[in-house]
């Protein structure tokens, strides 16, 4: 008892430590805990040196401190670094205990780090630093699901397979249609990533609390420093802006939501026979022995939810803020930081299923005409020899009414000739020959007459993944020179650093 009783009062005395920020009037009291994001700061304690860096050498270089008091700072910024999160001393958060750490080891010349500064910039910063990383992470995970998708989709260009709406039989379409489509959709999640990517980099530093400084600095030279393209102009904005969280979570949030949609499709078309996922990506029962079951697909389908909910939680925490730095926004960033981790991995998981799994393209063409699929194609091969759409559309709606769920193409012709006969007054054959309508009825024949642009006869599926591989090679591009110029403002700062330690 009397060792857990001494392990509580240190404990305490951790708790009330007075730090570089608190002084003793606020070291104390039983809220320090609930006010600390020390624990969570982990994630951004690289950004935070690199913050720390970048705004000792602008200091320096503008004559703000001296060569010597920057050299002392910056090397105990090292020591720091290699020590690690876990050696950090008690703190509010990472800013704060680092600095901390800091004038521990040089005195009170560590303090002068903190010279036209304020946390508020400083956090605003870190979290820029570190979530544009998180997201071009993100929008590589996209580039890789593209690529599975567009290789399947290359692969069962021409591999017919049974196409719903409202999940029923609806016309005839293509895997690689299929497939493709989606690729389309998770092309617009990488374009809406890299916007994010760019709003959320530019960097806050030197709008201090949110009125500027007196002290003559650069925020130009410190943006460059850590690979910020610009400034936020107005130091309130600068502290306050979290919209850039938004943007991303939103982002992210309509990635998983194309993710969700994908992995319905995959779930269902794997339950019908024309899908099946990989071991590595499915799972069994526990008392059913067949079993094979799309767990991944489905857990990637939840996290949509998920992702959904962070963003109406970082929504509801900024709303109604007042301007400048409140408090409330430590609360905001955990969101962020989950959904774009959620996300991120699921996009990977889906683009291993997609990329391992097989389509059994005969279990797809077996029912590429069911309940009647081919219909629309017949309506079409009427107009198009001149019968009104609408009158055409009514003339196949009474044959598909009269003929039974299996019916096979001779019954489908017969009915369409009977049809015929009570609304047009006349055989069908006098508009289309029985060898167009041999072909409207066939699957195969239905795909291949839907060659406009965008459609899923083959030559169409390959020219859209022509578009579409020229669109993701640009963003492959523009993802690495983004990750360039980062490394390279990487380099510049550990330069920099070099030329006082």
């Amino acid at each position: 008892m009397a060792d857990d009783g001494g392990a509580d009062d240190a404990a305490d005395a951790d708790a009330n430590a007075e730090t570089v920020v608190r002084r003793d009037r606020f070291a104390g009291g039983p809220a320090r805990g609930f006010m600390s994001s020390l624990a969570a700061d982990r994630r951004i304690l690289a950004a935070d040196l690199a913050v720390d860096r970048a705004h000792t050498v602008m200091l320096a270089e503008r004559d703000v401190i001296a060569d010597d008091e920057a050299a002392e700072i910056l090397a105990a910024l090292d020591d720091v670094e290699a020590a690690g999160h876990d050696a950090l001393p008690d703190g509010e958060d990472v800013h704060e205990a680092i600095e901390s750490a800091v004038v521990d080891r040089v005195g009170p010349v560590g303090g002068k780090m903190h010279t036209a500064r304020s946390r508020n910039d400083e956090v605003a910063a870190c979290i820029r630093l570190r979530y544009r990383a998180d997201l071009l992470d993100a929008a590589e995970a996209t580039l890789a699901l593209r690529e599975a998708l567009l290789d399947a989709a290359a692969d069962h260009a021409d591999t017919v397979l049974p196409g719903f709406t409202h999940r029923q039989y609806a016309q005839p379409t293509t895997v690689g249609h299929f497939l493709s489509s989606y690729a389309g959709a998770v092309e617009r999640d990488t374009a809406r990533l890299l916007a994010a990517v760019d709003r959320t980099n530019v960097s806050p530093l030197g709008g201090a609390a949110f009125a500027g400084t007196t002290f003559d600095i650069d925020r130009e030279r410190v943006a460059d420093l850590l690979g910020f393209d610009g400034v936020v102009e107005n130091a309130t904005d600068a502290a306050s802006a979290r919209d850039f969280l938004v943007e991303g979570t939103a982002a992210l949030a309509t990635l998983t939501a194309t993710l969700s949609g994908l992995s319905t499709d995959l779930i269902e078309h794997a339950k019908d026979g024309y899908f099946a996922p990989s071991d590595d990506y499915a799972s069994t029962s526990s008392i059913m022995p067949q079993k094979v079951n799309p767990d991944t697909l489905e857990l990637a389908r939840a996290v949509a939810g998920d992702v959904a909910g962070d963003l109406a939680g970082l929504l509801t925490t900024l709303k109604g803020l007042p301007r400048a730095y409140n408090r409330d926004l430590q609360r905001a960033t955990p969101h962020a930081w989950d959904a774009v981790d959620d996300a991120r991995e699921a996009t990977e998981v889906v683009a291993g299923a997609v990329a391992t799994g097989a389509w059994d393209a005969e279990a797809c063409a077996a029912d590429a005409d069911a309940g009647l699929s081919t219909a629309t194609g017949v309506a079409d091969a009427l107009a198009a020899a001149g019968v009104p759409f609408r009158t055409a559309h009514e003339l196949v709606a009474e044959a598909a009414a009269a003929a039974p769920a299996n019916a096979d193409a001779e019954t489908l012709a017969a009915n369409l000739d009977a049809a015929a006969q009570e609304v047009l007054g006349e055989s069908i054959h006098k508009h289309v020959s029985r060898e167009e309508l041999s072909t409207a009825l066939d699957p195969a024949g239905s795909v291949a007459a839907r060659g406009s642009r965008g459609g899923p006869a083959p030559e169409a599926v390959a020219d859209s993944l022509a578009r579409m591989t020229e669109t993701h090679d640009d963003h492959r591009t523009a993802v690495a020179d983004r990750r360039e110029a980062l490394s390279a403002a990487e380099a510049d700062l550990s330069d920099a650093v070099a030329e006082y330690v």
